[in-house]
């Protein structure tokens, strides 16, 4: 019998909660020893007792080991030990406040708040992007600096140019648009030229080249300084705020006008989101002005992030440990939008320093990059009191604006579309000094964007309210022109508009302000006054129906060669429309997979054909999560229950695909030290092999999907092995990768591999190997020599080269032998990136036909189980399905799109009826090969049929019909 374990330290930390946690689930799980616990997670006993003890937070590791162990939910815990490493990091955070007692604001990290003039003393890192942007203005008038969202713009803006362009005595003249963008151009150019707002915004209403004249004006009043800079940061605003088309075009114009002009006295520099090109481009003057104008901000590299970490500190007399330096260089190089949440990191290290120096552990405390923001933001929010927390949840939903085949982006709000509840002030106080939101005036708004993307709390609201937002955002903008109106009847909501706010009237937790309830509920009431109206015109018309009905029958013959040529527009109509919802569907699905599945529905059952029916069976796709990195490859048991899947986070995972729309994890394999590049199953067995960037192949047994377990390493000598394969037999292992290494492993006994010899030819890194199906054949296809050698394995001692070509004009990436034939698929780049070949009894392989489709390179090709089909995934982030029954004809079959990033593998399980898709993002889908089995039960998988509302908005003008 185990010994009884001793008692739980005296008080109620997060420590102590969290460690009882863990002795309930062992308890609810008959509690097994710890004996038994460490054989089933693989830690020592002394590990997981410690665990359990209460006296420090075990690792998240150790954490997700002792849940496996008792069989409790692993994610569940993943959020529990979060939220208790927040906790313990606010403790840790008051304790050194208390230690370090100076103004926060003294630190030379500014959070997610962008580097302002007043700190350019602390800007590095960007000095090469400043002197270009300095450059390019000698040279121009209109300059853009366009960059991802957290990669710094509004910094190199404020902390860099702006004070440089001071410095040389310039006039500079900042604004951001927000929701008027005149208005704010105006407030802005009062303070410089003396005058009043209301005055300048009606000059600059009258005629867009006022602004042209101010500027001028402003020029000549500096004595003599010339010019006048005026940058325009966050220009996206003009198309995530401005809701006014005209006013939107109006501001572009005049600031085109003021560059433009032959005695200009003005130089523009704007400051845009790089996912907001296109809305720019779409402006045809815009977009000629930008086709010379934009200069690009990328991510920083080692030097430019080594300046931006240390200098700063160095400034207040402070070092950067060379441990978090090396880490935090490691973690954000390459990554442009990683700059916010590294700059936060740094600020909650700095409040958790040790005397002048900035340490790993203080980082460690804080959540590293990763979590820092996140355990910010939990720990505002679980101090709040329950309707305070009900108040947060309503202020930060309004605080973003909802994207539209774009990112959410933030949005400045003013204070009276707040409520004025005492709850709703706390709230707004208490995440200002956390430094979540800032206020400006009468003005708040997010800190920065980055905050939406790193609180998972934030995006689930915004999973969960997307569409209500959308229209309570409608709602908010059509109540102040309500108010600005005076109240104007004819600026309620009617129609569509007010059939979609209807469910804000009767949601008890909409937040809406008194305000907006006022202008709905008057919204509500002009409609029943209407609904009369309409009831006593009725009455009339049935009075002028007798009269009509002669008029009727002599009208017929016309109405009736009417209604054919009405049908035939209808037709052209549904057609158009049906391509253009099935288009949007795909582009939609993976933020939102319900809509867009119906979305995709509603266009099929329109107008059924190859488009609308491919549209709609990429979004019918299952989808799940399977790495939460980069996925690099994935295999399938011949039994079709068991997929494994690999990626640049180091493991290898298995999953229960037995139920194809809901996978479940059964295990995850570590072992080895990098990336794991190729995954291969033994023919006839349960032996799997991984292989990656360590350079090693670990076989493992995986009898037991819940259990796996190692059966050998071997170490292959080559750098990096990027692809496997097994005889049919499963007597001989393909090991390849750097250096054109092929390397032939004798794996009759899997404990006790023995290598064999190395296959000469390639001379670049080898990316796929195939076997035939009688085994006796060879494949291999190397990436940079673009070149497929066959080779006759018969004796696999005494390989014998078979053929040796150039299969692609770009790069060769993967091979695959058909089932049915000597015909093998290859694929790489090149115009025709796919193609099949005839590879019996000759040493010329005979090229059987390109196939036609995808427009970019093809990573990876693989037949059905019965050699009827051909599956392709592509890097322009589409897969396809080809009926080869008869190689030299391929029919098209499936193109499956929608997918965010490239195509990297393709598996049939073994009875050919359902496709696995891995892609590059760590995402894996799944979805029947045969459309006639999906299509019938689409509505069981779509769900909810689309609204009234929603029809209207991506179907337009169709008449409303339920698909289901």
């Amino acid at each position: 019998m185990p010994r009884k374990e001793s008692p739980l330290p005296e008080g109620d930390g997060p420590v102590v909660r969290f460690a009882a946690g863990l002795r309930e689930l062992r308890r609810t799980a008959g509690g097994p020893s710890y004996s038994e616990l460490a054989a089933r997670a693989h830690y020592s006993v002394a590990t997981l007792s410690s665990a359990a003890a209460g006296r420090k937070l075990p690792s998240l590791q150790v954490t997700r080991g002792y849940v496996r162990a008792c069989g409790g939910d692993v994610e569940r815990w993943d959020a529990l030990w979060h939220t208790t490493a927040a906790g313990i990091a606010a403790a840790e955070s008051t304790a050194d406040t208390a230690a370090h007692p100076q103004d926060p604001d003294d630190s030379p990290y500014p959070g997610l708040a962008f580097f302002g003039a007043r700190q350019s003393r602390f800007f590095f890192g960007r000095e090469r992007v400043v002197e270009q942007l300095r450059g390019r203005l000698t040279e121009q008038r209109f300059i853009a600096l366009f960059g991802a969202s957290g990669a710094g713009k509004s910094s190199v803006l404020h902390a860099g140019l702006s004070p440089c362009l001071r410095s040389g005595g310039r006039v500079v003249v900042t604004l951001t648009p927000g929701a008027r963008p005149l208005e704010e151009l105006a407030v802005r150019l009062a303070a410089t030229v003396g005058g009043t707002p209301g005055r300048l915004l009606e000059e600059l209403r009258a005629h867009p080249g006022n602004l042209h004249l101010l500027m001028r004006q402003i020029a000549a009043d500096e004595s003599g300084r010339g010019e006048v800079i005026l940058i325009v940061d966050q220009f996206e605003e003009l198309f995530t705020l401005c809701t006014r088309p005209e006013e939107r075009d109006h501001f572009i114009e005049a600031l085109l006008v003021a560059a433009r002009a032959e005695n200009s006295a003005c130089r523009v520099v704007l400051g845009v989101r790089a996912d907001f090109y296109a809305p720019c481009i779409a402006h045809v003057e815009l977009a000629r002005a930008l086709d010379a104008a934009m200069v690009t901000l990328g991510p920083m590299d080692g030097d430019e992030l080594h300046r931006a970490i240390c200098r700063p500190a160095e400034a207040v007399g402070c070092r950067v440990e060379g441990r978090l330096l090396a880490y935090l260089i490691a973690q954000a190089q390459g990554s442009a939008g990683l700059l916010p949440l590294l700059s936060h990191a740094l600020l909650e290290t700095w409040r958790r320093r040790r005397g002048t120096v900035l340490t790993m552990e203080a980082c460690r405390s804080a959540g590293f990059i990763e979590h820092a923001l996140t355990h910010t933001a939990e720990r505002f929010y679980e101090a709040l009191s329950a309707r305070q927390k009900d108040a947060a949840r309503h202020l930060f939903l309004r605080l973003v604006a909802v994207g539209e085949g774009t990112e959410d982006t933030k949005r400045r709000i003013g204070r009276s579309e707040l409520s004025p509840d005492p709850d709703t002030g706390e709230v707004v106080e208490r995440a200002a000094a956390e430094r979540l939101i800032t206020v400006d005036g009468q003005h708040v708004e997010l800190i920065h964007e980055a905050l939406i993307r790193a609180w998972p709390r934030l995006g689930g609201w915004l999973d969960e309210d997307r569409e209500l937002l959308r229209t309570r955002r409608q709602l908010t903008e059509a109540a102040a022109t309500w108010a600005h109106l005076e109240q104007d009847p004819g600026a309620l909501l009617r129609g569509t508009r007010l059939q979609a706010a209807r469910p804000l009237a009767r949601a008890a937790d909409a937040g809406l302000t008194a305000r907006e309830k006022e202008f709905l509920d008057a919204s509500l009431a002009a409609e029943g006054a209407d609904l009369v109206a309409a009831a006593r015109r009725r009455r009339v018309r049935r009075l002028l129906t007798a009269a009509s009905v002669v008029l009727v029958v002599v009208s017929l013959t016309a109405s009736l060669l009417a209604v054919r040529a009405d049908r035939e527009v209808a037709a052209q109509r549904d057609e158009a429309v049906a391509r253009n919802a099935s288009a949007v569907a795909t582009g939609l699905w993976h933020r939102s997979p319900g809509l867009a599945a119906q979305v995709a529905l509603a266009a099929y059952r329109m107008r059924p054909g190859r488009h609308s029916r491919d549209a709609l069976l990429s979004t019918l796709m299952s989808t799940w999560r399977a790495h939460r990195a980069e996925m690099y490859a994935i295999a399938a048991n011949p039994a079709g229950s068991v997929l494994a899947t690999a990626g640049r986070d180091r493991t290898v995972r298995l999953w229960d695909v037995r139920a194809a729309r809901h996978p479940r994890q059964t295990a995850v394999l570590t072992g080895h030290r990098d990336g794991v590049y190729a995954l291969a199953l033994r023919p006839g067995s349960s032996v799997l092999a991984s292989a990656g960037a360590d350079g090693t192949v670990i076989l493992w047994d995986i009898a037991d999907p819940h259990r796996p377990r190692r059966l050998s390493t071997l170490h292959t000598g080559t750098k990096t092995v990027r692809a496997l394969a097994f005889s049919p037999s499963g007597q001989t292992l393909v090991s390849a990768g750097s250096d054109g290494d092929v390397v032939l492993w004798n794996t009759r006994s899997v404990e006790r591999p023995v290598r064999g010899v190395r296959l000469p030819g390639h001379h670049d890194e080898v990316r796929s190997v195939a076997f035939s199906a009688d085994g006796r054949l060879l494949a291999s296809a190397g990436g940079g020599d673009e070149r497929v050698i066959l080779w006759d394995t018969t004796s696999p001692t005494h390989p014998v080269e078979r053929a040796d070509w150039h299969a692609h004009t770009a790069t060769a990436l993967s091979v695959a032998f058909s089932p049915r034939g000597a015909v093998l698929a290859t694929s790489g780049g090149g115009e025709r990136p796919v193609k099949l070949w005839r590879v019996a009894k000759t040493r010329r392989p005979v090229l059987l036909t390109a196939l036609d489709g995808p427009t970019d390179v093809v990573g990876d090709v693989e037949f059905s189980p019965d050699g009827r089909m051909l599956a392709a995934g592509s890097d322009d982030r589409t897969a396809r399905i080809w009926q080869v029954s008869s190689p030299r004809r391929p029919r098209k079959g499936m193109l499956l799109e929608g997918f965010t990033t490239a195509v990297l593998g393709l598996r049939f399980t073994a009875d050919g009826e359902q496709v696995i898709t891995g892609v590059f993002d760590g995402t894996a889908h799944t979805l029947p090969t045969d459309p006639g089995r999906v299509l019938p039960r689409a509505c069981a998988y779509t769900g909810r049929p689309l609204t009234y509302g929603q029809w209207r908005h991506y179907l337009g003008s169709v008449p409303y019909r339920r698909p289901c």
